[in-house]
């Protein structure tokens, strides 16, 4: 009796957490470059000076979906979609590297070339810094150039390159601040087949609707897991008035 209530209580319970990660990505299904998270079901023992005999559901997240998503025009000179496998490298909070696919990129103050929240986009020499009053075109290779809009027609001068990468994807781990890192922090090499598309912009690739779909399958997940907690109670009422009878 004790070993289906250890399973139910678990059951439930990372029933649970991974409804919150399917709203999570559901709440994403819209976001610009956003990766699905994965989760996944697995059974733990629980180990005590006994036997192994009872176990516990555990939630674990395996990893992301690292499909593209469809790439949509814009037409805007800041927007650039990864084409493929690739990243784009931005510099985080703490100095470190982070991975994002998100392109929808703007000027700072200061002339940097950064991420529609503020981060830092790294460059193959380092961060990217934009001259005033030209118009910006970023090349396949990621190649930034410039032109100034005083000199129309003018002569166009390359002012820098995206850096580029494609780590393996199961050395990819997703930070809290929602960018992927490598596991063991080390940055990326620049990876020259990475190739993007100036003016679009990558979509989401959040099935909206396998979403719905696992949502209401988790539900009844744990709708059975409540109902087995529920037969436990009343397997041991029923033990105990058979005891207390005899």
């Amino acid at each position: 009796m004790d070993r289906m209530i250890y399973t139910a209580m678990t059951g439930a319970k990372h029933i649970l957490e991974q409804q919150a990660t399917t709203a999570h990505n559901l709440a994403n299904a819209t976001s610009t470059g956003f990766k699905a998270q994965v989760d996944s079901f697995r059974a733990v023992p629980v180990i005590g000076s006994a036997l192994s005999t009872r176990a516990f559901v555990v939630d674990a997240t395996v990893s992301a979906d690292f499909n593209p998503g469809a790439i949509q025009s814009t037409s805007r000179d800041l927007d650039v979609a990864v084409q493929g496998k690739g990243w784009l490298v931005v510099q985080r909070a703490d100095g470190s590297e982070g991975y994002t696919r998100n392109g929808s990129l703007k000027v700072s103050e200061n002339g940097l070339l950064q991420t529609a929240s503020g981060l830092t986009i790294v460059g193959d020499g380092g961060p990217i810094s934009i001259p005033p009053d030209v118009t910006i075109s970023i090349g396949k290779d990621g190649t930034i150039s410039s032109v100034s809009n005083d000199t129309l027609p003018g002569p166009s001068n390359a002012i820098g390159r995206l850096k580029l990468v494609n780590p393996p994807e199961e050395n990819l781990v997703r930070s809290e601040d929602g960018l992927f890192t490598t596991k063991n922090g080390t940055p990326a090499e620049v990876d020259a087949n990475v190739s993007v598309v100036g003016g679009a912009l990558e979509s989401s690739n959040v099935n909206v609707v396998d979403a719905m779909v696992s949502m209401i399958s988790l539900a009844r997940q744990f709708e059975m897991q409540m109902k087995l907690m529920q037969s436990a109670e009343n397997n041991a009422n029923k033990a105990a008035q058979l005891l207390s009878l005899s």
